[in-house]
Protein backbone atom coordinates (compact mmCIF):
# COMPACT_ATOMS: atom_id res chain seq x y z
CA UNK A 1 0.00 0.00 0.00
CA UNK A 2 3.12 2.23 0.52
CA UNK A 3 4.06 1.69 -2.88
CA UNK A 4 0.57 2.81 -4.23
CA UNK A 5 0.26 5.87 -2.01
CA UNK A 6 3.85 6.81 -3.44
CA UNK A 7 2.61 6.09 -7.23
CA UNK A 8 -0.32 8.19 -6.30
CA UNK A 9 1.16 11.13 -5.22
CA UNK A 10 3.67 11.15 -7.53
CA UNK A 11 0.95 10.97 -10.48
CA UNK A 12 -1.70 13.87 -9.18
CA UNK A 13 -1.99 16.71 -11.30
CA UNK A 14 -4.72 19.49 -11.54
CA UNK A 15 -6.71 16.62 -14.44
CA UNK A 16 -7.06 14.00 -11.94
CA UNK A 17 -6.15 15.24 -8.29
CA UNK A 18 -9.81 14.96 -7.28
CA UNK A 19 -9.73 11.39 -7.83
CA UNK A 20 -5.90 11.42 -6.30
CA UNK A 21 -7.03 13.07 -3.43
CA UNK A 22 -9.53 10.63 -2.36
CA UNK A 23 -7.42 7.78 -3.25
CA UNK A 24 -4.81 9.36 -0.74
CA UNK A 25 -7.44 9.59 1.49
CA UNK A 26 -8.50 6.30 1.75
CA UNK A 27 -4.96 4.92 1.66
CA UNK A 28 -4.20 7.55 4.80
CA UNK A 29 -5.49 5.24 7.20
CA UNK A 30 -2.84 2.27 6.09
CA UNK A 31 0.16 4.53 6.58
CA UNK A 32 1.84 3.78 9.64
CA UNK A 33 3.37 6.05 12.46
CA UNK A 34 7.09 5.74 11.62
CA UNK A 35 5.80 6.88 8.16
CA UNK A 36 3.17 9.62 8.76
CA UNK A 37 5.65 12.68 8.93
CA UNK A 38 7.00 11.79 5.58
CA UNK A 39 3.71 11.11 4.25
CA UNK A 40 2.75 14.66 5.59
CA UNK A 41 5.59 16.41 3.73
CA UNK A 42 4.85 14.70 0.73
CA UNK A 43 1.09 15.93 0.76
CA UNK A 44 2.26 19.33 1.38
CA UNK A 45 4.34 19.45 -1.40
CA UNK A 46 1.24 18.44 -3.74
CA UNK A 47 0.15 20.76 -1.97
CA UNK A 48 2.08 23.61 -3.00
CA UNK A 49 2.66 22.49 -6.26
CA UNK A 50 -1.36 22.41 -6.84
CA UNK A 51 -0.95 26.18 -5.81
CA UNK A 52 1.56 26.37 -8.21
CA UNK A 53 -0.79 25.30 -10.96
CA UNK A 54 -3.82 27.79 -9.24
CA UNK A 55 -5.58 24.88 -8.47
CA UNK A 56 -6.57 26.23 -4.49
CA UNK A 57 -9.29 23.74 -4.12
CA UNK A 58 -6.86 21.23 -4.17
CA UNK A 59 -4.09 22.46 -2.37
CA UNK A 60 -6.25 23.24 0.68
CA UNK A 61 -7.35 20.06 0.98
CA UNK A 62 -4.03 18.27 0.44
CA UNK A 63 -2.57 21.31 2.87
CA UNK A 64 -5.90 19.74 5.19
CA UNK A 65 -4.99 15.85 4.68
CA UNK A 66 -1.01 16.94 5.66
CA UNK A 67 -2.65 17.84 9.05
CA UNK A 68 -4.64 14.96 9.60
CA UNK A 69 -1.30 12.92 9.08
CA UNK A 70 1.09 14.59 10.67
CA UNK A 71 2.52 14.12 13.91
CA UNK A 72 4.52 17.14 15.08
CA UNK A 73 3.49 19.85 12.34
CA UNK A 74 -0.14 19.68 12.29
CA UNK A 75 -0.78 23.79 13.21
CA UNK A 76 1.53 24.75 10.38
CA UNK A 77 -0.29 22.18 7.68
CA UNK A 78 -3.58 23.31 9.34
CA UNK A 79 -2.76 27.13 9.16
CA UNK A 80 -1.54 26.34 5.25
CA UNK A 81 -4.36 24.59 4.44
CA UNK A 82 -6.69 27.89 6.06
CA UNK A 83 -5.05 30.39 4.34
CA UNK A 84 -4.87 28.82 0.99
CA UNK A 85 -8.66 28.66 1.19
CA UNK A 86 -9.68 31.57 1.99
CA UNK A 87 -8.19 32.72 -0.87
CA UNK A 88 -10.34 30.04 -2.77
CA UNK A 89 -13.40 31.12 -2.00
CA UNK A 90 -12.20 35.13 -2.30
CA UNK A 91 -11.71 34.21 -6.02
CA UNK A 92 -14.75 31.89 -6.78
CA UNK A 93 -16.79 34.93 -4.66
CA UNK A 94 -17.65 32.78 -1.73
CA UNK A 95 -17.28 35.37 0.38
CA UNK A 96 -20.17 34.27 3.02
CA UNK A 97 -17.84 31.34 4.12
CA UNK A 98 -14.99 33.05 4.55
CA UNK A 99 -16.17 35.07 7.64
CA UNK A 100 -16.13 31.98 10.01
CA UNK A 101 -12.49 30.71 8.62
CA UNK A 102 -10.97 34.11 9.52
CA UNK A 103 -12.01 33.36 13.11
CA UNK A 104 -10.27 29.90 11.99
CA UNK A 105 -7.43 31.44 11.10
CA UNK A 106 -6.79 33.79 14.45
CA UNK A 107 -7.21 30.58 16.26
CA UNK A 108 -4.66 28.44 13.76
CA UNK A 109 -2.16 30.76 14.10
CA UNK A 110 -2.01 31.53 18.15
CA UNK A 111 -1.70 27.53 18.28
CA UNK A 112 1.26 27.69 15.68
CA UNK A 113 2.65 30.19 16.86
CA UNK A 114 2.57 32.56 13.70
CA UNK A 115 2.73 36.12 13.22
CA UNK A 116 0.73 35.99 9.95
CA UNK A 117 3.54 37.27 7.37
CA UNK A 118 2.00 34.58 4.86
CA UNK A 119 -1.77 35.20 5.37
CA UNK A 120 -3.84 36.08 2.12
CA UNK A 121 -3.53 39.50 1.22
CA UNK A 122 -7.48 40.35 1.12
CA UNK A 123 -6.77 43.68 -0.09
CA UNK A 124 -4.76 42.63 -3.03
CA UNK A 125 -7.57 39.99 -3.36
CA UNK A 126 -10.14 43.13 -3.42
CA UNK A 127 -7.51 45.43 -5.74
CA UNK A 128 -7.64 42.79 -8.20
CA UNK A 129 -11.38 42.76 -8.77
CA UNK A 130 -11.13 46.38 -8.31
CA UNK A 131 -9.17 46.38 -11.50
CA UNK A 132 -11.34 44.13 -13.40
CA UNK A 133 -14.22 46.17 -13.02
CA UNK A 134 -15.92 43.90 -10.53
CA UNK A 135 -17.37 46.51 -7.59
CA UNK A 136 -19.53 43.57 -5.61
CA UNK A 137 -16.67 41.20 -6.08
CA UNK A 138 -14.11 44.13 -4.21
CA UNK A 139 -16.44 45.55 -1.98
CA UNK A 140 -16.98 42.42 -0.38
CA UNK A 141 -13.08 41.35 -0.31
CA UNK A 142 -12.77 44.96 1.47
CA UNK A 143 -15.71 44.06 4.17
CA UNK A 144 -13.42 40.62 4.95
CA UNK A 145 -10.09 42.68 4.85
CA UNK A 146 -11.97 44.93 7.81
CA UNK A 147 -12.51 41.96 9.88
CA UNK A 148 -9.04 40.25 9.31
CA UNK A 149 -7.99 44.31 10.26
CA UNK A 150 -9.78 44.15 13.59
CA UNK A 151 -8.89 40.49 14.46
CA UNK A 152 -5.65 39.82 13.00
CA UNK A 153 -4.16 43.31 12.55
CA UNK A 154 -3.66 43.38 8.90
CA UNK A 155 -3.35 45.70 6.51
CA UNK A 156 -5.35 49.11 7.40
CA UNK A 157 -4.78 50.77 4.36
CA UNK A 158 -5.76 49.81 0.73
CA UNK A 159 -3.34 49.85 -2.30
CA UNK A 160 -4.19 53.25 -3.52
CA UNK A 161 -3.89 54.81 0.51
CA UNK A 162 -7.89 55.20 1.31
CA UNK A 163 -9.25 53.72 4.92
CA UNK A 164 -11.47 50.53 3.93
CA UNK A 165 -14.48 51.85 5.14
CA UNK A 166 -13.88 55.00 2.52
CA UNK A 167 -13.09 52.49 -0.30
CA UNK A 168 -16.26 50.66 0.17
CA UNK A 169 -18.76 53.71 0.47
CA UNK A 170 -16.55 55.31 -2.70
CA UNK A 171 -17.53 51.50 -4.88
CA UNK A 172 -20.76 51.43 -2.69
CA UNK A 173 -21.74 54.72 -4.46
CA UNK A 174 -20.25 53.71 -8.38
CA UNK A 175 -22.52 50.94 -8.12
CA UNK A 176 -25.67 52.88 -6.76
CA UNK A 177 -25.06 55.30 -9.38
CA UNK A 178 -24.86 52.75 -12.10
CA UNK A 179 -28.52 51.51 -10.68
CA UNK A 180 -29.98 54.52 -10.32
CA UNK A 181 -28.98 56.16 -14.04
CA UNK A 182 -31.23 53.03 -15.12
CA UNK A 183 -33.87 53.91 -12.60
CA UNK A 184 -33.22 51.38 -10.63
CA UNK A 185 -33.35 53.58 -7.31
CA UNK A 186 -35.09 51.21 -5.29
CA UNK A 187 -32.52 48.23 -5.89
CA UNK A 188 -29.57 51.42 -5.29
CA UNK A 189 -31.47 51.42 -2.05
CA UNK A 190 -31.56 48.27 -0.50
CA UNK A 191 -27.98 47.56 -1.74
CA UNK A 192 -27.04 50.66 0.34
CA UNK A 193 -28.86 48.79 3.01
CA UNK A 194 -26.29 45.97 2.74
CA UNK A 195 -23.33 47.53 4.47
CA UNK A 196 -24.73 51.43 6.08
CA UNK A 197 -24.43 49.51 9.18
CA UNK A 198 -20.73 48.50 8.80
CA UNK A 199 -19.85 51.70 7.54
CA UNK A 200 -22.00 54.16 10.25
CA UNK A 201 -24.55 55.33 7.77
CA UNK A 202 -28.47 56.09 7.96
CA UNK A 203 -30.68 54.81 5.65
CA UNK A 204 -31.30 56.42 2.04
CA UNK A 205 -34.13 58.03 0.32
CA UNK A 206 -35.34 58.42 -2.85
CA UNK A 207 -36.00 61.82 -4.13
CA UNK A 208 -37.16 63.66 -7.32
CA UNK A 209 -35.07 66.49 -8.30
CA UNK A 210 -36.28 69.64 -9.33
CA UNK A 211 -35.25 73.15 -9.89
CA UNK A 212 -35.85 76.36 -7.93
CA UNK A 213 -38.02 77.60 -10.31
CA UNK A 214 -39.80 74.33 -10.44
CA UNK A 215 -40.01 73.78 -6.58
CA UNK A 216 -41.27 77.39 -6.23
CA UNK A 217 -44.17 77.23 -8.99
CA UNK A 218 -45.04 73.81 -9.67
CA UNK A 219 -47.69 73.00 -6.65
CA UNK A 220 -49.28 75.26 -4.40
CA UNK A 221 -47.74 77.09 -1.21
CA UNK A 222 -44.72 75.16 -1.98
CA UNK A 223 -42.24 78.23 -2.14
CA UNK A 224 -41.78 82.10 -3.66
CA UNK A 225 -39.61 82.97 -7.06
CA UNK A 226 -38.71 86.29 -8.21
CA UNK A 227 -36.84 86.56 -11.15
CA UNK A 228 -34.10 89.18 -11.15
CA UNK A 229 -32.79 88.62 -14.62
CA UNK A 230 -33.99 86.70 -17.68
CA UNK A 231 -32.20 84.14 -19.57
CA UNK A 232 -30.25 85.58 -22.43
CA UNK A 233 -27.31 84.84 -25.23
CA UNK A 234 -23.73 85.97 -24.12
CA UNK A 235 -20.77 85.17 -26.33
CA UNK A 236 -18.06 82.59 -26.58
CA UNK A 237 -15.27 84.52 -25.34
CA UNK A 238 -11.95 84.60 -27.83
CA UNK A 239 -9.06 82.57 -26.25
CA UNK A 240 -5.48 83.83 -27.17
CA UNK A 241 -1.96 81.51 -26.68
CA UNK A 242 1.18 82.71 -26.86
CA UNK A 243 2.02 80.02 -29.55
CA UNK A 244 -1.51 80.83 -31.66
CA UNK A 245 -4.41 79.03 -31.78
CA UNK A 246 -4.78 75.72 -29.98
CA UNK A 247 -7.08 72.56 -30.74
CA UNK A 248 -9.18 72.81 -27.37
CA UNK A 249 -10.77 69.14 -26.17
CA UNK A 250 -13.04 70.49 -23.36
CA UNK A 251 -16.55 71.55 -25.00
CA UNK A 252 -18.00 74.80 -24.85
CA UNK A 253 -20.59 75.50 -22.13
CA UNK A 254 -23.63 77.02 -22.57
CA UNK A 255 -23.89 80.36 -24.18
CA UNK A 256 -27.65 80.48 -22.71
CA UNK A 257 -27.40 82.24 -19.03
CA UNK A 258 -30.02 81.28 -16.35
CA UNK A 259 -32.08 83.22 -15.37
CA UNK A 260 -30.87 85.04 -12.09
CA UNK A 261 -33.40 84.56 -9.17
CA UNK A 262 -33.95 84.93 -5.25
CA UNK A 263 -36.12 82.08 -4.32
CA UNK A 264 -37.69 81.40 -0.49
CA UNK A 265 -38.98 77.47 0.73
CA UNK A 266 -40.36 76.60 3.62
CA UNK A 267 -39.80 73.31 5.79
CA UNK A 268 -36.35 72.44 3.89
CA UNK A 269 -33.44 69.70 4.81
CA UNK A 270 -29.85 70.89 3.77
CA UNK A 271 -26.62 69.70 4.49
CA UNK A 272 -23.67 72.27 4.82
CA UNK A 273 -20.69 71.82 2.51
CA UNK A 274 -23.19 70.69 0.00
CA UNK A 275 -25.78 72.38 -2.15
CA UNK A 276 -28.55 69.92 -2.04
CA UNK A 277 -31.73 71.14 -0.82
CA UNK A 278 -34.76 68.65 0.96
CA UNK A 279 -38.20 69.31 0.84
CA UNK A 280 -40.97 66.93 1.08
CA UNK A 281 -39.69 64.11 -1.14
CA UNK A 282 -38.00 66.69 -3.27
CA UNK A 283 -34.37 67.41 -3.92
CA UNK A 284 -33.95 71.38 -5.22
CA UNK A 285 -30.56 71.28 -7.21
CA UNK A 286 -30.66 73.93 -10.30
CA UNK A 287 -27.67 71.68 -11.60
CA UNK A 288 -28.96 68.54 -10.88
CA UNK A 289 -32.12 69.34 -13.02
CA UNK A 290 -30.75 71.06 -15.92
CA UNK A 291 -30.87 69.46 -18.88
CA UNK A 292 -27.07 69.27 -19.29
CA UNK A 293 -26.99 67.37 -16.19
CA UNK A 294 -25.82 64.02 -17.71
CA UNK A 295 -22.13 65.61 -18.31
CA UNK A 296 -21.49 66.55 -15.00
CA UNK A 297 -20.46 64.23 -12.17
CA UNK A 298 -22.41 65.68 -9.35
CA UNK A 299 -19.74 65.39 -6.04
CA UNK A 300 -22.57 66.31 -3.72
CA UNK A 301 -22.53 63.24 -1.13
CA UNK A 302 -19.14 62.17 -2.46
CA UNK A 303 -16.66 64.41 -1.14
CA UNK A 304 -14.26 63.46 0.91
CA UNK A 305 -15.93 66.32 3.14
CA UNK A 306 -19.20 65.64 2.79
CA UNK A 307 -21.61 64.59 5.60
CA UNK A 308 -24.28 62.14 3.42
CA UNK A 309 -24.07 59.54 0.85
CA UNK A 310 -25.60 60.85 -2.38
CA UNK A 311 -26.15 59.02 -5.66
CA UNK A 312 -27.98 60.67 -8.57
CA UNK A 313 -29.60 59.54 -11.94
CA UNK A 314 -32.93 59.67 -14.31
CA UNK A 315 -33.73 62.80 -12.60
CA UNK A 316 -33.84 61.14 -8.93
CA UNK A 317 -31.48 61.20 -6.29
CA UNK A 318 -30.76 59.01 -3.33
CA UNK A 319 -30.14 60.95 0.08
CA UNK A 320 -28.50 59.95 3.42
CA UNK A 321 -30.81 60.62 6.35
CA UNK A 322 -29.37 62.43 8.53
CA UNK A 323 -29.07 60.78 12.44
CA UNK A 324 -29.14 64.46 14.10
CA UNK A 325 -29.94 67.86 13.18
CA UNK A 326 -30.45 71.25 14.17
CA UNK A 327 -33.27 73.75 13.28
CA UNK A 328 -32.92 77.50 11.99
CA UNK A 329 -36.45 79.67 11.57
CA UNK A 330 -34.26 81.16 8.39
CA UNK A 331 -31.51 81.97 6.89
CA UNK A 332 -29.65 82.51 3.06
CA UNK A 333 -27.95 79.80 1.67
CA UNK A 334 -24.27 80.97 1.28
CA UNK A 335 -23.48 77.37 2.27
CA UNK A 336 -22.04 74.54 0.05
CA UNK A 337 -19.96 72.10 -2.32
CA UNK A 338 -16.10 73.61 -2.28
CA UNK A 339 -17.46 76.70 -0.33
CA UNK A 340 -13.96 77.35 1.27
CA UNK A 341 -12.03 77.22 -2.25
CA UNK A 342 -11.76 80.66 -3.17
CA UNK A 343 -11.73 80.48 -6.41
CA UNK A 344 -15.63 78.57 -6.37
CA UNK A 345 -16.32 80.77 -3.76
CA UNK A 346 -15.78 84.16 -5.06
CA UNK A 347 -17.36 82.96 -9.06
CA UNK A 348 -20.62 80.21 -7.73
CA UNK A 349 -21.36 81.86 -4.23
CA UNK A 350 -20.41 85.64 -3.80
CA UNK A 351 -23.05 86.83 -6.80
CA UNK A 352 -25.74 85.33 -5.27
CA UNK A 353 -25.19 88.10 -2.61
CA UNK A 354 -26.56 90.69 -5.35
CA UNK A 355 -29.91 89.22 -4.76
CA UNK A 356 -29.87 88.19 -1.15
CA UNK A 357 -29.91 91.91 -0.95
CA UNK A 358 -33.22 92.33 -2.96
CA UNK A 359 -36.63 93.17 -0.41
CA UNK A 360 -37.91 89.63 -1.41
CA UNK A 361 -35.58 88.30 1.12
CA UNK A 362 -36.30 89.85 4.68
CA UNK A 363 -33.66 91.99 6.68
CA UNK A 364 -34.27 88.92 9.54
CA UNK A 365 -32.64 86.00 7.72
CA UNK A 366 -28.94 85.70 9.03
CA UNK A 367 -26.42 84.83 6.10
CA UNK A 368 -25.99 80.91 6.73
CA UNK A 369 -22.31 79.94 5.80
CA UNK A 370 -19.68 76.76 6.11
CA UNK A 371 -17.37 76.97 9.67
CA UNK A 372 -14.50 75.81 7.39
CA UNK A 373 -14.00 79.28 4.92
CA UNK A 374 -10.99 81.15 5.40
CA UNK A 375 -11.85 84.45 7.11
CA UNK A 376 -11.68 86.22 3.29
CA UNK A 377 -14.90 84.33 2.56
CA UNK A 378 -17.00 86.60 5.45
CA UNK A 379 -15.03 89.69 4.97
CA UNK A 380 -16.54 89.52 1.31
CA UNK A 381 -20.22 88.77 2.86
CA UNK A 382 -19.81 91.80 5.39
CA UNK A 383 -18.49 93.97 2.65
CA UNK A 384 -21.33 93.18 0.04
CA UNK A 385 -24.57 92.96 2.58
CA UNK A 386 -26.83 95.94 2.81
CA UNK A 387 -29.02 94.96 5.10
CA UNK A 388 -26.55 94.90 7.90
CA UNK A 389 -27.52 91.03 8.65
CA UNK A 390 -26.21 88.65 11.26
CA UNK A 391 -23.40 85.91 9.85
CA UNK A 392 -24.16 82.47 10.71
CA UNK A 393 -21.27 79.82 10.92
CA UNK A 394 -22.95 76.55 10.05
CA UNK A 395 -20.85 73.32 11.41
CA UNK A 396 -20.69 69.86 9.46
CA UNK A 397 -24.44 68.73 10.57
CA UNK A 398 -27.12 68.61 9.04
CA UNK A 399 -29.57 71.92 9.24
CA UNK A 400 -33.87 71.96 8.91
CA UNK A 401 -34.71 75.07 8.00
CA UNK A 402 -38.23 76.87 9.38
CA UNK A 403 -37.62 79.28 6.02
CA UNK A 404 -34.38 79.14 3.52
CA UNK A 405 -33.80 81.98 0.83
CA UNK A 406 -31.63 80.66 -1.99
CA UNK A 407 -30.27 82.18 -5.30
CA UNK A 408 -28.63 80.33 -8.12
CA UNK A 409 -24.80 80.36 -9.55
CA UNK A 410 -24.46 82.56 -12.47
CA UNK A 411 -24.13 79.83 -15.21
CA UNK A 412 -24.38 75.66 -15.82
CA UNK A 413 -20.90 74.97 -14.08
CA UNK A 414 -20.79 71.05 -13.05
CA UNK A 415 -17.77 70.46 -10.24
CA UNK A 416 -16.49 68.07 -12.81
CA UNK A 417 -17.37 66.26 -16.12
CA UNK A 418 -17.74 62.77 -15.63
CA UNK A 419 -15.17 60.52 -16.91
CA UNK A 420 -16.89 59.32 -20.28
CA UNK A 421 -17.43 62.74 -21.67
CA UNK A 422 -15.33 65.66 -22.87
CA UNK A 423 -14.02 68.59 -20.13
CA UNK A 424 -17.13 70.75 -19.99
CA UNK A 425 -16.12 74.52 -20.47
CA UNK A 426 -18.46 76.77 -18.32
CA UNK A 427 -18.61 80.17 -20.04
CA UNK A 428 -19.61 82.63 -17.37
CA UNK A 429 -22.05 85.68 -17.87
CA UNK A 430 -20.70 89.29 -17.99
CA UNK A 431 -23.05 91.01 -16.73
CA UNK A 432 -23.57 88.85 -13.42
CA UNK A 433 -19.72 89.31 -12.59
CA UNK A 434 -19.64 92.77 -14.08
CA UNK A 435 -22.49 93.51 -11.20
CA UNK A 436 -20.51 91.69 -8.52
CA UNK A 437 -17.35 93.59 -9.70
CA UNK A 438 -19.42 97.06 -9.72
CA UNK A 439 -20.81 96.62 -5.82
CA UNK A 440 -17.72 95.50 -4.81
CA UNK A 441 -15.45 98.55 -5.90
CA UNK A 442 -18.50 100.69 -5.05
CA UNK A 443 -18.01 99.69 -1.65
CA UNK A 444 -14.27 99.82 -1.05
CA UNK A 445 -14.60 103.05 -2.45
CA UNK A 446 -17.00 104.31 0.12
CA UNK A 447 -14.62 103.23 2.64
CA UNK A 448 -12.20 105.21 0.73
CA UNK A 449 -9.76 102.47 -0.55
CA UNK A 450 -8.24 104.28 -2.70
CA UNK A 451 -8.35 102.28 -6.39
CA UNK A 452 -6.41 103.92 -8.51
CA UNK A 453 -4.52 102.43 -11.48
CA UNK A 454 -0.77 103.27 -10.67
CA UNK A 455 1.18 101.31 -13.23
CA UNK A 456 2.08 98.26 -10.88
CA UNK A 457 3.11 95.16 -12.67
CA UNK A 458 2.67 92.16 -10.14
CA UNK A 459 3.59 88.09 -10.09
CA UNK A 460 1.52 85.70 -8.19
CA UNK A 461 3.18 83.41 -6.21
CA UNK A 462 1.73 80.02 -5.54
CA UNK A 463 4.26 78.24 -3.43
CA UNK A 464 2.19 77.74 -0.79
CA UNK A 465 0.10 75.32 -2.61
CA UNK A 466 1.06 71.27 -3.80
CA UNK A 467 -1.39 71.78 -6.55
CA UNK A 468 -1.12 73.15 -10.16
CA UNK A 469 2.26 74.17 -8.99
CA UNK A 470 4.79 76.45 -11.07
CA UNK A 471 7.60 74.03 -10.48
CA UNK A 472 10.32 76.84 -11.74
CA UNK A 473 8.10 79.63 -9.76
CA UNK A 474 11.22 81.02 -8.06
CA UNK A 475 13.49 81.60 -11.66
CA UNK A 476 10.39 82.98 -13.41
CA UNK A 477 10.31 85.66 -9.95
CA UNK A 478 13.94 86.59 -10.18
CA UNK A 479 13.67 87.16 -13.72
CA UNK A 480 10.59 89.43 -13.33
CA UNK A 481 11.46 90.91 -10.38
CA UNK A 482 14.65 92.47 -12.44
CA UNK A 483 12.11 93.88 -14.86
CA UNK A 484 10.03 95.68 -12.64
CA UNK A 485 7.21 93.31 -11.15
CA UNK A 486 6.80 92.90 -7.39
CA UNK A 487 6.17 89.10 -5.97
CA UNK A 488 2.37 88.98 -4.08
CA UNK A 489 1.38 86.07 -1.70
CA UNK A 490 -2.65 86.77 -2.23
CA UNK A 491 -3.39 84.32 0.93
CA UNK A 492 -1.36 86.51 3.13
CA UNK A 493 -3.62 89.48 2.56
CA UNK A 494 -7.58 90.45 3.19
CA UNK A 495 -10.14 90.56 0.46
CA UNK A 496 -9.86 94.38 0.57
CA UNK A 497 -5.80 94.58 0.07
CA UNK A 498 -6.59 91.67 -2.44
CA UNK A 499 -9.00 93.85 -4.65
CA UNK A 500 -7.32 97.29 -3.89
CA UNK A 501 -4.05 95.36 -5.35
CA UNK A 502 -5.37 93.70 -8.45
CA UNK A 503 -7.18 96.71 -9.26
CA UNK A 504 -4.04 99.03 -9.13
CA UNK A 505 -2.01 96.49 -11.24
CA UNK A 506 -1.64 97.25 -14.85
CA UNK A 507 0.08 94.06 -15.34
CA UNK A 508 -0.74 90.80 -13.82
CA UNK A 509 1.53 87.68 -14.15
CA UNK A 510 0.27 84.74 -12.31
CA UNK A 511 -0.92 80.49 -12.33
CA UNK A 512 -4.41 80.21 -13.74
CA UNK A 513 -5.47 79.39 -10.28
CA UNK A 514 -7.71 80.81 -7.61
CA UNK A 515 -5.47 83.50 -6.99
CA UNK A 516 -6.19 84.94 -10.79
CA UNK A 517 -9.54 84.62 -10.21
CA UNK A 518 -9.13 88.14 -8.58
CA UNK A 519 -8.76 89.35 -12.07
CA UNK A 520 -12.14 90.19 -12.38
CA UNK A 521 -11.55 93.07 -9.93
CA UNK A 522 -8.67 94.40 -12.55
CA UNK A 523 -9.09 97.93 -14.14
CA UNK A 524 -10.27 97.47 -17.45
CA UNK A 525 -6.78 98.24 -19.04
CA UNK A 526 -5.05 95.81 -17.65
CA UNK A 527 -3.18 93.13 -19.18
CA UNK A 528 -2.68 89.66 -17.61
CA UNK A 529 -0.79 86.79 -18.50
CA UNK A 530 -2.05 83.59 -17.54
CA UNK A 531 -0.01 80.37 -16.41
CA UNK A 532 -0.56 76.63 -16.85
CA UNK A 533 0.32 73.06 -18.10
CA UNK A 534 -0.61 72.10 -21.41
CA UNK A 535 -3.69 70.32 -21.17
CA UNK A 536 -5.75 71.12 -24.01
CA UNK A 537 -9.23 70.66 -21.76
CA UNK A 538 -8.30 73.10 -19.05
CA UNK A 539 -11.21 75.53 -18.52
CA UNK A 540 -9.98 77.98 -20.95
CA UNK A 541 -12.73 79.90 -22.05
CA UNK A 542 -13.92 79.84 -18.30
CA UNK A 543 -10.90 81.99 -17.23
CA UNK A 544 -11.15 84.00 -20.08
CA UNK A 545 -14.79 84.90 -19.78
CA UNK A 546 -14.31 85.83 -16.03
CA UNK A 547 -11.33 87.60 -16.26
CA UNK A 548 -12.33 89.49 -19.27
CA UNK A 549 -15.57 90.21 -17.27
CA UNK A 550 -13.44 93.45 -16.30
CA UNK A 551 -12.35 94.48 -19.15
CA UNK A 552 -9.17 93.30 -19.26
CA UNK A 553 -7.17 90.89 -21.43
CA UNK A 554 -5.89 87.96 -20.98
CA UNK A 555 -3.13 85.77 -22.96
CA UNK A 556 -2.51 82.24 -21.56
CA UNK A 557 1.37 80.31 -21.88
CA UNK A 558 0.75 76.77 -22.04
CA UNK A 559 4.25 75.43 -20.03
CA UNK A 560 5.02 71.82 -19.80
CA UNK A 561 3.21 69.53 -17.74
CA UNK A 562 5.10 67.91 -15.26
CA UNK A 563 4.01 63.99 -14.87
CA UNK A 564 2.04 62.62 -11.96
CA UNK A 565 0.19 59.56 -11.34
CA UNK A 566 -2.51 61.09 -8.80
CA UNK A 567 -2.86 64.73 -9.47
CA UNK A 568 -6.08 65.61 -11.18
CA UNK A 569 -5.31 66.42 -15.41
CA UNK A 570 -6.16 70.36 -14.45
CA UNK A 571 -3.86 69.91 -11.39
CA UNK A 572 -1.39 68.73 -12.41
CA UNK A 573 2.24 71.20 -11.94
CA UNK A 574 4.16 72.34 -14.76
CA UNK A 575 7.31 74.45 -15.58
CA UNK A 576 7.27 77.53 -18.08
CA UNK A 577 10.48 79.09 -19.59
CA UNK A 578 11.46 82.62 -18.75
CA UNK A 579 12.02 83.13 -22.59
CA UNK A 580 8.34 82.31 -22.85
CA UNK A 581 7.10 84.82 -19.90
CA UNK A 582 8.89 87.36 -21.81
CA UNK A 583 7.71 86.74 -25.02
CA UNK A 584 4.36 86.66 -23.58
CA UNK A 585 4.67 90.01 -21.86
CA UNK A 586 5.77 91.70 -25.42
CA UNK A 587 3.16 90.22 -27.36
CA UNK A 588 0.53 91.99 -24.95
CA UNK A 589 2.51 95.13 -25.01
CA UNK A 590 4.48 95.55 -22.14
CA UNK A 591 7.58 96.99 -22.31
CA UNK A 592 10.98 95.53 -20.64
Amino acid sequence: MQADFRRILTQAHRSNGTAALDAIEGALATVTDDRAETAAQHLATLGFRFQGEDSLDLAARAYALAARTSRSHTAQYHLAAIRTRIVDLCRRQAFDAVDGLLEELRQAKAAAGDRGPNDPSLIHIAWDYELAGDAEGAVRSYLLARIARDQLGAQALTIDGDTLERKIRNLRILQMTALAEHSRHEEAQALHERTRHVLGLEPLQIYDIVSARQAATEGEGEGEYKEMLGPRRIAEPEIRFLEGPVALTSDCGTLDAPPQYVARFKDCLTFPRSNIVLQGNRLIYDLAAHPDSGVADIKDGKNADQIMTAVYGAGRALVEEPAETQTLDAGLMMFGLQSKNYGHWLLEFVPRMLWFNDPACPSSFPICIDDHMPETHRQIVELLDERNRPILDLPAQAVRFKELGVAPVPTFFPFDARPDVPVYDSVWPKDVLSAMRRAVLDKLEARGVDLRSTGRRIVLSRKGFVQRQLVNESEIIDVLARRGFEVVYPEKLSFVEQIALYHAADVIVGSASSALTNCIFCNDNARVVALIHENRSFNFRGYTSMIESSGAKVLFIRGSTVPSDNAHPFHVNYTVTPGQVLRGLESVGVGL
